[in-house]
């Protein structure tokens, strides 16, 4: 109770909001990598057994790596209530099409060696591709959605009309952070193939990584620039707002307006550090793939995934999900989330279970750490995939 009333309702908000962020980054960095592997699973390997030897490589640990995307839904659920229903509302079908892709990739990597027929076998292979490239694609799309503005509306009793369509999502800029999505994906997995890999698979991987993490810098610097000059419009609340008020939020006035992205970074200049990581990550990435190191390259390959997706985050705060045709219906930081009680006893409860998940984690890595290979294989033919 003395601790309930120590932390105040705005800061669990921004606890919350930080802690949101964590959530979606670990799946980026996490299940990422799997979604890279997928992508490039018809495209990097030749034969049958180098193909299994790439799925072999996430084979032990996607279904772990999920984890983390159930635990962002779960926490948007009970932390954001409005946030969920709109989005999930608005962005029905897309999320529909997800959906399904996600669901064909863990039937992909039950059912690909049920037979040994070629044509089988490459069907299913194509199937992992489109469980992997079409949420890397959407959820980059979604983003860039996010920075246009959503066009939904609010009535007096806070009952949501949505406005958009479904090939409405598919702006220039949308697809811009699509595609970034997608090199940046492919080139955490490529990272992972390097790692996990060798051979022939190892240097195609270094190969395509290498134009995936240069890909990404012109991309990152493309949106940076179209964010930066006005092409897409920014977002700012004109008026004071209590951040300890309750979930509300026509109880503020906002406006779009050119370059309002931005004012954050202009505010406060050490925040520039932040994409500055997502720079230096993809830079590293690609210069360290050319060489024969292997972990170094990891760790910059997931320090560009945390600076892209927190620039992204510290651009729009306090904004979380913005309206573009009603800007005071948008939703916020301080008016969009759960009661005072609801974030604390949610925070408790992260605070007991996410070091135990975290430790889990690294304990299962640790174990199923080592080169795959087609000896590997061989040896473990009735287990592998």
């Amino acid at each position: 109770m003395i601790l309930y009333e120590m932390i105040d309702y705005s800061t669990l908000k921004v606890i919350w909001w930080v802690l949101l962020g964590v959530l979606l980054i670990g799946f980026a960095v996490t299940d990422g990598f799997d979604m890279g592997v997928g992508t490039m699973l018809p495209f990097i390997a030749e034969t049958d057994i180098e193909r299994r030897i790439v799925i072999n490589t996430i084979g032990p640990t996607w279904e772990g790596n999920q984890v983390w995307f159930i635990l962002g839904g779960g926490a948007i659920f009970a932390a954001w209530p409005p946030l969920y229903a709109i989005s999930f509302s608005g962005f029905y079908l897309a999320m529909f099409v997800v959906l399904a892709a996600m669901i064909l990739r863990p039937v992909a990597f039950k059912y690909r060696s049920k037979r040994p027929d070629p044509s089988w076998r490459n069907t299913w292979d194509w199937a992992l591709f489109i469980g992997s490239f079409v949420p890397a694609l959407v959820f980059g799309v979604a983003v860039g959605n996010v920075l246009l503005g959503v066009p939904y509306s609010l009535d007096n009793d806070l009952r949501m009309t949505y406005e958009g369509s479904f090939f409405g999502l598919f702006s220039p800029f949308s697809l811009l952070c699509g595609l970034l999505s997608v090199a940046m994906l492919v080139m955490h997995g490529c990272v992972w193939l390097v790692m996990r890999a060798s051979g022939d698979i190892a240097r195609r991987a270094r190969r395509i990584g290498t134009f995936a993490a240069l890909f990404g810098i012109v991309l990152f610097a493309l949106g940076g620039y179209l964010v930066a000059s006005g092409y897409v419009d920014g977002f700012r609340i004109t008026n004071e707002v209590d951040p300890n008020m309750q979930a509300n939020p026509l109880a503020k006035e906002a406006v779009i307006e050119d370059g309002a992205w931005m004012a954050n970074y202009s505010a406060y200049p050490l925040l520039w550090i932040v994409p500055g990581l997502g720079f230096l990550g993809m830079l590293g990435t690609l210069i360290l793939l050319q060489t024969r190191m292997e972990m170094p390259i990891f760790a910059f390959s997931k320090s560009a995934i945390v600076g892209i997706i927190a620039t992204v985050g510290i651009s729009m705060f306090p904004f979380i999900l913005p309206s573009s045709v009603q800007p005071e219906a948008s939703l916020t930081v301080w008016d969009a989330s759960s009661t005072h009680r609801t974030l604390f006893n949610m925070l408790v409860a992260t605070v007991i279970f996410l070091p135990i998940i975290l430790v889990y984690t690294a304990w299962v890595y640790r174990v199923l750490w080592g080169k795959v290979d087609e000896e590997t294989i061989e040896r473990d033919n009735h287990t592998a995939y």
